[in-house]
C-alpha cells in the first residue's frame, strides 16, 4: 500500500499561498463540473461549494494580510481541463456523475488533510482558528457528495 506524501512548507506564507492556489483549484474544478452534470440538483450544489472555495481562498488571504504579507488578489483562472484532475491515458475523459462524485470526494478529502496539516503548524491563533473552520467546511463538502453518492447508489440499485 503507498504511502500519501506528507506537504512541507518552509514558512507559514509558502503554506498560505499554496492553500490560497488549492481552493482557486477548487473553485474552477467545480464551476466546470457544474457544466458537465445533467443533473440541475448537483449542479447548482457543485456552483455553491464553487462560491464557498472562493470564500475559503479570501479567508486565507486575510491570513497573510495579518502577516503582513502582501497577497497578489487579482483572480486568475486559467482555464479546466480534466487531465489536470485525473490521471487518464484518455485525453478527453467524460466522467459519469459517479465518476465525478468519487473525484469530488477524493479532492474534498485532501482539502481536509491539508488543512488539518496545516492547523498543526500553524502558531497565531487567529490562524488556527482560520484553518481548523477551513477544515471542517472541507468535511462537510466531502459528507455532502458522500450523501450524493449514496443516493446515486440506491437509485441505481432501485428495480
Amino acid at each position: 500500500m503507498a504511502s500519501k506524501k506528507t506537504l512541507e512548507f518552509e514558512t507559514v506564507e509558502d503554506a498560505l499561498r499554496f492553500a490560497i492556489a488549492k481552493e482557486q483549484e477548487a473553485n474552477r474544478f467545480y464551476r466546470a463540473m457544474a457544466e458537465r452534470v445533467q443533473s440541475e440538483h448537483i449542479a447548482g450544489m457543485l456552483l455553491e461549494l464553487a462560491a464557498e472555495e472562493l470564500e475559503h481562498k479570501e479567508k486565507l488571504e486575510l491570513e497573510m494580510m495579518k502577516n503582513g504579507r502582501v497577497v497578489d488578489t487579482e483572480w486568475k483562472d486559467e482555464g479546466f481541463r480534466v487531465g489536470d484532475y485525473v490521471i487518464s491515458e484518455v485525453p478527453e475523459l467524460d466522467l459519469d456523475l459517479r465518476d465525478m462524485l468519487c473525484l469530488a470526494i477524493a479532492k474534498e478529502d485532501a482539502a481536509f488533510t491539508i488543512y488539518v496539516n496545516l492547523f498543526a503548524k500553524a502558531r497565531n491563533e487567529g490562524a488556527k482558528q482560520a484553518l481548523l473552520a477551513i477544515a471542517q467546511q472541507e468535511a462537510r463538502h466531502k459528507l455532502r457528495f458522500e450523501i450524493e453518492y449514496d443516493n446515486l447508489l440506491k437509485k441505481q440499485q432501485e428495480p
